[in-house]
């Protein structure tokens, strides 16, 4: 996830995205093309948090007063810079302990999480091997190479007795923290979106869910195993959700945006289209 960002797509954007003060005043400003409807520029990553918003854009933001401008940003990196230069209003597309991560690094940028809406299950992916008892001594294994994913895959890996973690490593253990390895497995961290494409040249892959469905990699390869879902803080720790700008947390049409996700016609949508690789939550603060 170090590459240059990309805008696959958007909706209508305008041509300068600059920061002019909060989503209900841009509203209040004329910022919208539809009448009163307060206007929210939100970056997502493209599947499935494109996929919800146009769902939520579609069907219920007219209604709630809303109109959802969707900004399609293709990797991790540059959706928090951009909702902190005022290029968006709010990002839909992260978890708490990524954001946790990306603020320790950016102290002086203050993010706040809103609310959570749906998890996406990391899977165990091979294009050769159908068990995971199949993966031969010496495999070697990618994985996502930011922090928080790291570790997810690798607890994926120990889960199914690959490996061990050393239990001092703490919640965001690397490579270099695999205490056991009895098949001499070679971890290989890549950038997230890269990984289903690794798939030609690794024995397997721990892939998370977005890039899977993006890849429809359930259809085309192998799933050796999913992600554990049963620890007490998995939901806490990594159901992506809605963040914004501290000054933005209280704004109207935030507040609205956040009910509309979390609501039953959204839930079913979820649950209709994905099937259990994502799955929606009940909201959390």
């Amino acid at each position: 996830m170090r590459k240059i960002w990309a805008i696959i797509g958007a909706t209508t954007l305008a041509t300068s995205l600059a920061a002019c003060g909060s989503p209900s005043e841009n509203a209040a400003e004329g910022d919208s093309d539809n009448g009163d409807l307060a206007t929210l520029r939100v970056g997502v990553n493209p599947v499935p948090h494109g996929d919800i918003l146009r769902f939520v854009q579609e069907n219920l933001a007219a209604d709630a007063g809303l109109d959802l401008q969707i900004v399609e940003i293709a990797d991790y990196n540059q959706p928090n810079p951009q909702l902190v230069a005022g290029e968006l209003d709010a990002n839909y597309f992260q978890h708490r302990t990524f954001l946790g991560e990306w603020q320790d690094a950016n102290p002086d940028d203050q993010l706040v999480y809103v609310s959570d809406v749906h998890v996406e299950r990391l899977g165990l992916y091979s294009s050769e091997y159908e068990n995971v008892d199949d993966l031969p001594d010496g495999a070697e294994i990618a994985v996502p190479n930011d922090a928080a994913n790291l570790d997810r895959a690798l607890r994926t890996l120990e889960a199914e007795g690959l490996l061990t973690v050393d239990p001092d490593a703490g919640a965001l253990a690397t490579e270099n923290d695999i205490q056991d390895n009895p098949k001499d497995i070679t971890v290989t961290p890549l950038e997230a979106a890269q990984l289903p494409r690794s798939l030609g040249d690794v024995d397997a892959a721990v892939v998370n869910g977005n890039y899977a469905i993006e890849a429809d990699l359930a259809a085309n390869d192998n799933v050796l195993a999913w992600e554990p879902d049963s620890a007490e803080d998995y939901v806490e720790n990594y159901a992506n959700g809605l963040v914004v700008r501290a000054e933005d947390e209280d704004d109207p049409g935030v507040a609205q945006l956040a009910e509309l996700l979390h609501s039953d016609e959204v839930r079913q949508y979820i649950e209709d289209t994905w099937q259990g690789v994502v799955y929606p939550v009940d909201e959390q603060g």
